[in-house]
């Protein structure tokens, strides 16, 4: 069972590095998504999964009661129903730009395989399935490989919400005005 926990920990660490680029970097900062009129939509879409990312992580990764279980399972249901919704509106959203880039469709598919996997190997730590149904595990050891884990994800949980909160405030003509100012000025500072 160990062994589910470092895999889960490696996947939880690559989905966030790429996540990070890909959710920041490229959605936020280069092609300023929140910006573009056929784009609402996508950013609104990444909206929703970048405020369920640290409610799930808490959730799943972190409580260990099968309460927090049960609602992260949702939360999850939820996640991959609008991780549906995004793939298919994206070919829309990214017309005026030249569509889609391929590598950053195949980023897109690592990103999520890895978020997901992260969740999946870890519910495989979490429940036992009996004759008499689903059994959620709520022992907690003290093994190196689950407080690993569990150090990881209590320390992605700020900047996981960071990067909803972004998310979230550029849904507002206030918070994007705000938000084209500031970067407008660290451009200018930097030449980036």
């Amino acid at each position: 069972m160990e062994i589910l926990y470092y895999l889960s920990a490696l996947c939880l660490l690559l989905f966030m590095v790429i996540a990070t680029y890909d959710g920041f970097y490229l959605h936020i900062w280069k092609y300023e998504l929140f910006n573009r009129k056929d784009s609402i939509f996508e950013h609104k879409v990444h909206t929703i999964r970048a405020l369920l990312f640290p409610l799930i992580v808490w959730l799943l990764f972190i409580n260990t009661d099968a309460t927090s279980f049960w609602i992260s399972i949702v939360l999850i249901t939820i996640d991959f129903i609008v991780l549906g919704i995004d793939a298919y509106a994206e070919t829309d959203s990214r017309k005026s730009i030249g569509g889609l880039p391929k590598w950053e469709y195949i980023l897109h598919l690592f990103a999520n395989s890895f978020h997901f996997a992260s969740i999946f190997l870890l519910i495989a730590t979490k429940i036992e399935i009996t004759e008499t149904g689903i059994i959620v595990n709520e022992f907690v050891s003290d093994s190196f490989a689950q407080q690993l884990m569990k150090i990881i994800s209590v320390n992605m949980i700020p900047g996981a919400i960071i990067l909803g909160f972004v998310h979230l405030i550029l849904l507002f003509p206030k918070g994007i005005y705000i938000w084209n100012k500031l970067v407008l000025n660290i451009r200018r500072l930097s030449f980036l």
